[in-house]
């Protein structure tokens, strides 16, 4: 006799766990699929996110970051030290603990929440008497295939990374996001294709550590989504850090040898080029993890990008069968996804929930951070939207130059005639946190003023963020 469920939700990534945990929350008997298996092959919880994604690159940032300070920036303040020695093993290690401590939590939050970890892959073996039936094969250490029933079941089986036709990932010589968080050595010359949030945060990471990096982006915009006075101003820092960025590249063969890897590529005005390097980071975006769920047998297909229709609070053409995260539309974030698990949690549960998709922030986390909510000045300008703008330096913030972290500005953008906040795009240290306080602004309707007049404390970064809004506001900025 099969199990019986409340909720089973497949995939323990951001999205999966954290609608499994607001779902026990409201009282229902839930039950999480998840097959994932760590470097060591140990089976764990947290999806691409925390083991191969967000949290291991971060940690790598951190000590990368460290490691450029000691080499580079300490004399500034007066500490004379000598050369760094790197320890990459050690560095390694301490990015897997971490990882590991956060995999561990999200077991103790299944054990303290009452949830049952399904070990395995899941898929839709059918329906019956209200209720789908959910085969988990035997991945766990019983090998033993179990048949489980849920009135309703949340997909959360977010995404893998894109490769190209023609190139295959080894993850030695050629990588994707996983094999680029495990290099053993600092490769002399890394190549990446891709300049998209992935591509810049690991070539950063690998560049600080003293790889030369170049850059190959096939579009000709750099950071072609964000704002153009951040396209700018991202660029700008970036090359002078030292990242070789190619705009326009049209990738041809690549080839490897013991000399490395070999990539043909035609710049924008057409002349042909090869970039030679010792390993290569495909970094071309992501697509959804849909392939052997079962969809059929309850009736559901997906979209020619893989992706699973669903509507603004993520119900599927199938009656309680929900999807979340990077396997449906919307920008593939591990807070969106997050947010629509507790979304969904919430109405399985009768409440009415509620997600502003415009008010989703968006994060790199290079060095300076960019992050930006809302629209851009270009989008509004091509909506016809009457816009007024305040711009304001990190160069003129003391904290800022305390920190010796003045570079970039914090940019908002407010309806010419409301003075509500429609956008807010920062280029900075701290700008990840920074936004946060862009994004409670927007979800409550604010208007730059408002921002502006609230007290903010001195000398902080933050302080940047009302000098930007003040300037929107009839350009009366105090500092400025």
């Amino acid at each position: 006799m099969s199990q019986s469920y409340d909720v089973v939700v497949i995939g323990a990534g951001p999205g999966g766990y954290i609608a499994a945990v607001r779902a026990a929350q409201l009282g229902f008997k839930v039950a999480c699929v998840e097959k994932w298996r760590n470097p060591q092959g140990e089976l764990a919880l947290g999806g691409t996110c925390l083991n191969v994604g967000c949290i291991p690159s971060k940690a790598l940032l951190a000590s990368s970051e460290q490691f450029e300070n000691a080499a580079h920036h300490l004399a500034d303040h007066g500490i004379a030290v000598g050369a760094p020695k790197l320890d990459i093993g050690k560095m390694l290690a301490r990015k897997d603990a971490i990882v590991s401590k956060m995999t561990k939590g999200i077991e103790f939050l299944f054990r303290k929440n009452k949830i049952t970890w399904l070990k395995g892959h899941g898929r839709f073996a059918g329906t019956g008497d209200d209720v789908y039936r959910i085969e988990v094969s035997g991945d766990g250490d019983d090998k033993a295939v179990q048949l489980v029933e849920a009135k309703h079941v949340i997909i959360a089986t977010g995404s893998k990374a894109r490769h190209l036709p023609g190139i295959e990932v080894d993850n030695e010589l050629i990588c994707d996001n996983e094999g680029a968080l495990a290099l053993p050595e600092v490769p002399k010359r890394l190549g990446v294709i891709g300049a998209g949030v992935i591509g810049l945060e690991l070539g950063s990471v690998w560049r600080r550590l003293g790889a030369d990096v170049t850059i190959l982006e096939a579009l000709p915009n750099f950071l072609a989504a964000t704002d153009e006075a951040v396209q700018k101003e991202a660029k700008k820092q970036f090359t002078k850090q030292g990242l070789k960025i190619h705009l326009g590249a049209k990738i041809g063969a690549v080839k490897t040898d013991k000399k490395g890897v070999h990539v043909a590529w035609t710049d924008e005005q057409g002349d042909q080029q090869t970039l030679a390097c010792d390993r290569l980071i495909v970094s071309v975006g992501r697509v959804p993890n849909t392939d052997g769920l079962g969809l059929d047998a309850i009736g559901l297909v997906v979209d020619e990008r893989g992706f699973i229709p669903v509507d603004q609070h993520c119900r599927t053409q199938a009656a309680n069968v929900w999807a979340i995260g990077d396997v449906v539309r919307g920008p593939m974030l591990a807070h969106k996804a997050e947010d629509e698990g507790v979304m969904v949690a919430e109405l399985i549960a009768g409440q009415k929930p509620h997600i502003d998709y415009n008010c989703i922030p968006w994060v790199i986390y290079t060095a300076p951070e960019v992050a930006w909510v809302g629209k851009t000045e270009q989008q509004l300008k091509s909506e016809g939207r009457a816009i007024k703008t305040g711009q304001f330096p990190f160069a003129a913030n003391g904290r800022a130059l305390g920190m010796g972290a003045s570079d970039g500005f914090v940019k908002v953008i407010a309806d010419e005639a409301t003075d509500e906040v429609l956008g807010v795009h920062i280029v900075g240290a701290n700008a990840s946190d920074l936004i946060a306080e862009a994004v409670l602004a927007m979800e409550f309707k604010a208007s730059a003023e408002d921002i502006g007049r609230v007290c903010h404390p001195h000398p902080s970064m933050s302080e940047v963020m009302r000098e930007a809004a003040l300037a929107a506001t009839d350009k009366r900025a105090l500092n400025m």
